[in-house]
C-alpha cells in the first residue's frame, strides 16, 4: 500500500531579503509564499536577512568615494545601507542638508521602511522621512529621472513565481528594454541588478551583495555579459562563510566601477576569496581588491567561475577548448534528465510492494539513488542485489496502451493512490491519465547530477532507467565514453561548467554536463572493466593518472599539462568542499 511519507526531494530552500516581505501592497500574503515553501520558518520568508553593519559600511566606503556623490538603494530593509551612506557622505564632508539630499532609499514593506527611518534618526539625526520612499522600487523607475554615482545594498532573493504582478511584469519589461531576454527562470535579484545599473551615472559605482549564482548560473549569464558590458572593471569577493545567519544561500559582494554606455573596451574581472567576513570587514578595500589581479573576460560563453583561477590556467583551458584535444561531451553523446514522475512514494517501489500488489510486469528496472553504483558500470546482477537488499528499484510504468486499459491487478493500487490524493500533484495533474509516466526508456549510461568528487559516469549494463536525480547518457559508442571522461581533463571542466551551492555539492543539469570536456578523440583509454574496479577500490586517482597518459598525452598534452590540469580541478573543487565545513559569522564582524 501507499505510504503518506517525506517526500525523497527535499523543497527548495529560497533566500530573500528584506524588500520581498510580505505586504498589502506587495501583494505576496504571508499564507501564500508559507504553502509554497513550506519547510521553512515564518520568520525566513519574511526575509529576515539583514546584511552585518560593518558589512555594508565597508561597502559603501568603497562606493561612496566624494562628498557630492548621490546614492541609490533600491531596496534598503531596515537601513543598514543607507545609514553606511549617509555615514560615509558626512565623513567625506558632506553637510547633512546635503546628505538628506543626495542618498535615496526605497522600500516597499512600510514597517520596514520606517525601521530605516528610525535608525537614521538614531545613529545620525537625519529626518529619515526625506532619506526613505515607501514605494515598489520598478514603481517608483517610472517616477524618478535622477541619475546616481554609486548604488549600494542587497537586492532581494526571490523566485520568478514567488514575484507577484504587476512588479513581476514591470521587471521583465525593464530587462527588455536594457537589451536582456526575460524568461521564468529568472531570480527577480537579476532585475534590480539591471535597474539599478541603469540610474547610474558615466563613471558611477555598484556595491551590492548578490547570490553566488552570479558566477554560475545559466540564468544569469545575460546578467554577466550586460555587466561586463556596462563597467570597465568588477570586482567579486567570494567569502568561506555565509554571511546571513540561518540563510543556506551562498552570496558574493559585486564592486562594479566604472559605469559606460557604450564602448568596445573590455572589462576586466577579477575574483578575489576571504576566508570569513571578518577578514573583509577588518582591511580596507583596496587592500582586499589588490590579491587578485584582474582577468580578460569572454563572458559570452564563460561562466565567472573560471575566473578563480590564475590567468595562465584560463588559457590553458580555453586552448584546450579549441586545439583539437578537447571537445564538450555533446559532441559524443547527450545528457538527459530522469524520468519525472511526479511521485516517487507511488511510482517507485521496492520488490515487496510489487508483489504485494502483483505488478511483476508493470514495472521497468530502476535506479534511484547515486549511491546504488558503485563503480564505473552496474550489471543485472547488481541490480538484482538491490532488489534483494529491498531497495526502491521497480517504476511503475503503465504506457499508454496499458494506461487506457488498467490491469485489474494495477486498478486497486492506482485506486489506493488516488484515496491519498496524488493525482493532484502537479506534474500527476497534467498528465492524462494521470499515472502515465513518460519519457521512460533505457539509456546507454548515466551521468551523476549531484557529485562530490569526480564527475561519475556509468555504463548501463543492467537495462534499468533512472529517476530524476540521475541523468541518462545516449551515445554511439557508450563503452568508450564512459572510459575516455575518466581524466584530469574532464575533472577540471566539470568544476568550471558545474553549479555549487552552500553545501558544497557540485550540480550539473544536462546542459552543463554536456559543455563538459572530454578527449576530442576516444582513445584506447584504460579498458572499463579495470576503470570500473579501482573506482570501487577507491583508487579513482589511479585511473585519472592512467588515462591521462593513454588518452589526453596521445592527443598531444604534456606531463605538465595534465599536472596543471589535476591542479585546476583540485583547486576549484576543493574551494567547493571548505564550504562544507565553515562556519557561521560571529558577531564581531
Amino acid at each position: 500500500m501507499p505510504k503518506n511519507s517525506k517526500s525523497p526531494k527535499g523543497l527548495e530552500k529560497m533566500s530573500i531579503s528584506v524588500a520581498t516581505k510580505p505586504d498589502p501592497a506587495f501583494k505576496l500574503s504571508t499564507r501564500v509564499i508559507a504553502g509554497r515553501f513550506a519547510d521553512q520558518d515564518l520568520d525566513k520568508l519574511r526575509g529576515g536577512y539583514y546584511t552585518p553593519a560593518p558589512l555594508a559600511r565597508w561597502l559603501a566606503s568603497w562606493a561612496v568615494q566624494k562628498a557630492t556623490d548621490r546614492i541609490l538603494e533600491p531596496s534598503c530593509g531596515d537601513g543598514a545601507f543607507v545609514d553606511a551612506a549617509a555615514l560615509r557622505l558626512m565623513e567625506l564632508g558632506a553637510s547633512i542638508g546635503d546628505t538628506v539630499q543626495q542618498v535615496q532609499g526605497v522600500e516597499i514593506v512600510p514597517t520596514e521602511a520606517e525601521k530605516a527611518r528610525t535608525r537614521l534618526r538614531a545613529s545620525l539625526g537625519l529626518p529619515g522621512n526625506q532619506v526613505v520612499k515607501t514605494a515598489d522600487f520598478f514603481n517608483w523607475l517610472e517616477l524618478d529621472d535622477g541619475g546616481y554615482d554609486c548604488v549600494v545594498g542587497n537586492p532581494p532573493f526571490i523566485r520568478y513565481q514567488a514575484f507577484p504582478e504587476p512588479s513581476r511584469s514591470q521587471a521583465m519589461d525593464l530587462m527588455v528594454r536594457e537589451g536582456l531576454k526575460a524568461n521564468k527562470l529568472t531570480n527577480i535579484w537579476v532585475p534590480f541588478v539591471v535597474a539599478a545599473a541603469s540610474k547610474l551615472r558615466k563613471g558611477g559605482r555598484m556595491a551590492l551583495v548578490l547570490p553566488a549564482e552570479l558566477l554560475q548560473v545559466t540564468y544569469a549569464a545575460q546578467l554577466r555579459s550586460f555587466l561586463t558590458e556596462r563597467f570597465s572593471r568588477i570586482d567579486v569577493i567570494a567569502c568561506n562563510e555565509l554571511f546571513f545567519d540561518r540563510a543556506e544561500q551562498e552570496v558574493v559582494l559585486l564592486l562594479a566601477d566604472g559605469c559606460r554606455k557604450a564602448t568596445t573596451a573590455k572589462c576586466r574581472v577579477a575574483l578575489t576569496e576571504a576566508a570569513t567576513v571578518r577578514e573583509i570587514t577588518t582591511h580596507k578595500p583596496k587592500e582586499i581588491l589588490s590579491k587578485t589581479l584582474p582577468k580578460s573576460v569572454e563572458h559570452s560563453n564563460e561562466k565567472w567561475l573560471k575566473y578563480f583561477l590564475q590567468p595562465k590556467e584560463i588559457e590553458f583551458m580555453r586552448e584546450v577548448r579549441t586545439n583539437g584535444v578537447a571537445a564538450p561531451l555533446k559532441e559524443h553523446g547527450s545528457i538527459d534528465v530522469g524520468v519525472v514522475t511526479g511521485k516517487n512514494e507511488f511510482f517507485v517501489l521496492n520488490d515487496e510492494q510489487v508483489k504485494e500488489w502483483g505488478l511483476e510486469k508493470l514495472t521497468v528496472p530502476l535506479v534511484s539513488r547515486a549511491v546504488q553504483m558503485k563503480g564505473a558500470s552496474i550489471n543485472k546482477d547488481e541490480w538484482e542485489g538491490l532488489v534483494k537488499n529491498g531497495d526502491r528499484v521497480h517504476l511503475l510504468y503503465l504506457n499508454e496502451t496499458l494506461a487506457n486499459s488498467i490491469p485489474a491487478r494495477a486498478l486497486r493500487y492506482i485506486l489506493e493512490g488516488e484515496n491519498q490524493g496524488f493525482q493532484t500533484g502537479y506534474k500527476c495533474s497534467i498528465r492524462s491519465p494521470w499515472y502515465n509516466v513518460p519519457s521512460v526508456w533505457i539509456p546507454d549510461g548515466f551521468f551523476f547530477r549531484q557529485i562530490y568528487d569526480f564527475p561519475r559516469v556509468v555504463l548501463n549494463n543492467a537495462n534499468a532507467t533512472s529517476t530524476d536525480t540521475i541523468h541518462r547518457l545516449r551515445a554511439d559508442q557508450p563503452e568508450k565514453v564512459v572510459s575516455n571522461i575518466y581524466t584530469h581533463l574532464t575533472a577540471a571542466s566539470a568544476e568550471i561548467e558545474g553549479r555549487s551551492y552552500g553545501g558544497g555539492v557540485l550540480e550539473l543539469e544536462p546542459t552543463e554536463a554536456e559543455r563538459m570536456l572530454m578527449p576530442a578523440t576516444l582513445k584506447a583509454a584504460m579498458p572499463l572493466k579495470e576503470v570500473d574496479r579501482l573506482v570501487r577500490a577507491g583508487r579513482l586517482d589511479d585511473v585519472l593518472f592512467e588515462n591521462d597518459r593513454l588518452v589526453l598525452e596521445a592527443l598531444g598534452l604534456n606531463k605538465a599539462d595534465c599536472v596543471m590540469l589535476r591542479s585546476i580541478w583540485t583547486k576549484m573543487r576543493d574551494r567547493r568542499l571548505a564550504r562544507r565545513r565553515r562556519s557561521k559569522p560571529g558577531r564581531d564582524i
